[in-house]
């Protein structure tokens, strides 16, 4: 007991004794230049979660196409579910609610029949290349 009381009072020492050695001023430089120059060539992408905006302005053109930027990859969802399919990870990463993700572990994907669903619904998903309508969902049942 006495080296571990010892070993934590050395350790928090260590901290307090150490001289702070970066200077603030000199440590970090931005150019101006550069950012400016980064952000005149980067391109604004819409989120789904903004629903309001349906537009893009893109270089100045006004009649630029929508562009829905979801975050969710049907591949990824796809093997979470292969994988970890009795224990939810798959409707986490979809955006599911908790209890949702509870129920999955504690019924282990319900006896593996909702998670062998949700497997083949996903599958449809990724030869479909959507899988919007499951992003988000409450619902046990995925489908």
């Amino acid at each position: 007991m006495k080296k571990l009381l010892f070993l934590a009072i050395a350790f928090i020492l260590s901290f307090a004794v150490t001289p702070n050695t970066a200077k603030a001023s000199n440590a970090y430089t931005v150019n101006d230049e550069a950012v400016e120059t980064l952000f005149q060539s980067g391109v604004q992408v819409l989120s789904l979660a903004d629903e309001s905006a349906t537009m893009l302005d893109i270089a100045g053109v006004s009649n630029a196409e929508t562009v829905k930027a979801s975050g969710k990859n049907p591949l990824v969802a796809f093997l979470l579910s292969w994988f970890l399919g009795y224990l939810g990870i798959h409707r986490a990463y979809l955006g599911t609610a908790t209890g949702v993700v509870i129920g999955y572990i504690l019924t282990c994907g319900g006896l593996g029949i909702v998670a062998t669903i949700d497997w083949i619904v996903l599958l449809i998903g990724v030869i479909d290349d959507d899988i919007s309508k499951y992003e988000n969902n409450k619902k046990f049942f995925m489908w």
